[in-house]
């Protein structure tokens, strides 16, 4: 791998937005979320993704988190900004506001919702790699994006050198694979928590997820152990984050268990997630609490 991109390296929580009571971020349990997280081993942060709800952030608020992430950990830990939106034009101005406050680097999910064609996905791409003088991360995210690019976009992306690699949030590590071996010197992010060991056994240089939040000292084991290619301890530790991992995933929403987890297992304030989500069942919370409730280190 290139060294230039030897700070991507490891393991990255898709940071949670935290909300007060009056339903707008909180900026000052963001930055607790970042100090918890920094003494779990953590290498960065990716801010303003799917996990952090940026769809439903205005933007004066997207901002606001981009701000906040850049105050807590800037000097500190490596931080991707994802800048993804609708509008190319919008996209552009969060990251060049993302590399004024001294991000490493941009990504951006797929231009989704109308269908374009694989052309006008790689101008979007390239449009927000002319603003910028920081690597642009690209975010394979089908299942939610409902765009699966093919080798033919990749191509055309990574051959430029303003590309540093993908997040990769699928479970086709087949084509994982062939990434790998045709771009040896970029980054791949795994991006399914749950599924961390079989990317790092098929090359990963890290993982950005959202249990990480929680969870960031686990991971970075299991990081740790791949590396040593003890892949047989790798994959028991993964079978113990998957029971965690199952356990919020029967909430109903990852985003707003994992708020309520770090809520009340760790001591930050998360709030709710912001509508049309929001809590979670009352039975699963006593569920939750009888099981795991005192697993997690207070923060």
């Amino acid at each position: 791998m290139n060294e230039k991109y030897a700070k991507f390296k490891g393991i990255f929580p898709a940071l949670l937005t935290p909300f007060g009571a009056d339903g707008k971020p909180d900026y000052e349990a963001l930055g607790a979320l970042i100090r918890y997280t920094l003494g779990k081993g953590v290498a960065g942060y990716y801010v303003g993704g799917s996990t952090g709800e940026v769809f439903l952030l205005t933007p004066e608020e997207r901002r606001g988190v981009y701000a906040a992430a850049a105050k807590e950990a800037k000097g500190k830990a490596t931080l991707i900004g994802h800048v993804g939106d609708l509008s190319t034009d919008a996209a552009v101005g969060y990251a060049k506001y993302c590399e004024e406050l001294g991000y490493d680097a941009v990504s951006s999910v797929v231009p989704f919702y109308f269908k374009y064609s694989a052309q006008q996905i790689i101008t979007y791409y390239k449009t927000l790699a002319d603003a910028v003088n920081i690597p642009v991360l690209l975010y394979h995210i089908p299942a939610l994006s409902g765009v699966s690019v093919g080798m033919d976009v990749f191509d055309a992306l990574l051959s430029d050198d303003r590309f540093m690699g993908v997040k990769y949030t699928s479970n086709d590590y087949f084509l994982f694979e062939r990434l790998r071996n045709r771009y040896p010197d970029k980054i791949l992010y795994n991006g399914y928590d749950e599924m961390f060991a079989c990317g790092m056994a098929m090359g990963a240089d890290g993982a950005i997820g959202s249990t990480y939040n929680l969870m960031g000292e686990r991971f970075t084991e299991i990081y740790q152990t791949c590396l040593d290619n003890d892949f047989i301890a790798a994959r028991k530790m993964q079978h113990e984050a998957n029971d965690i991992i199952a356990a919020l995933i029967e909430a109903g929403d990852v985003k707003a268990s994992l708020k309520y987890a770090i809520s009340e297992c760790v001591g930050i304030p998360m709030g709710l997630c912001r509508a049309p989500g929001g809590d979670v069942p009352e039975d699963w919370k006593k569920k939750f609490m009888a099981e795991y409730g005192d697993k997690f280190i207070k923060a």
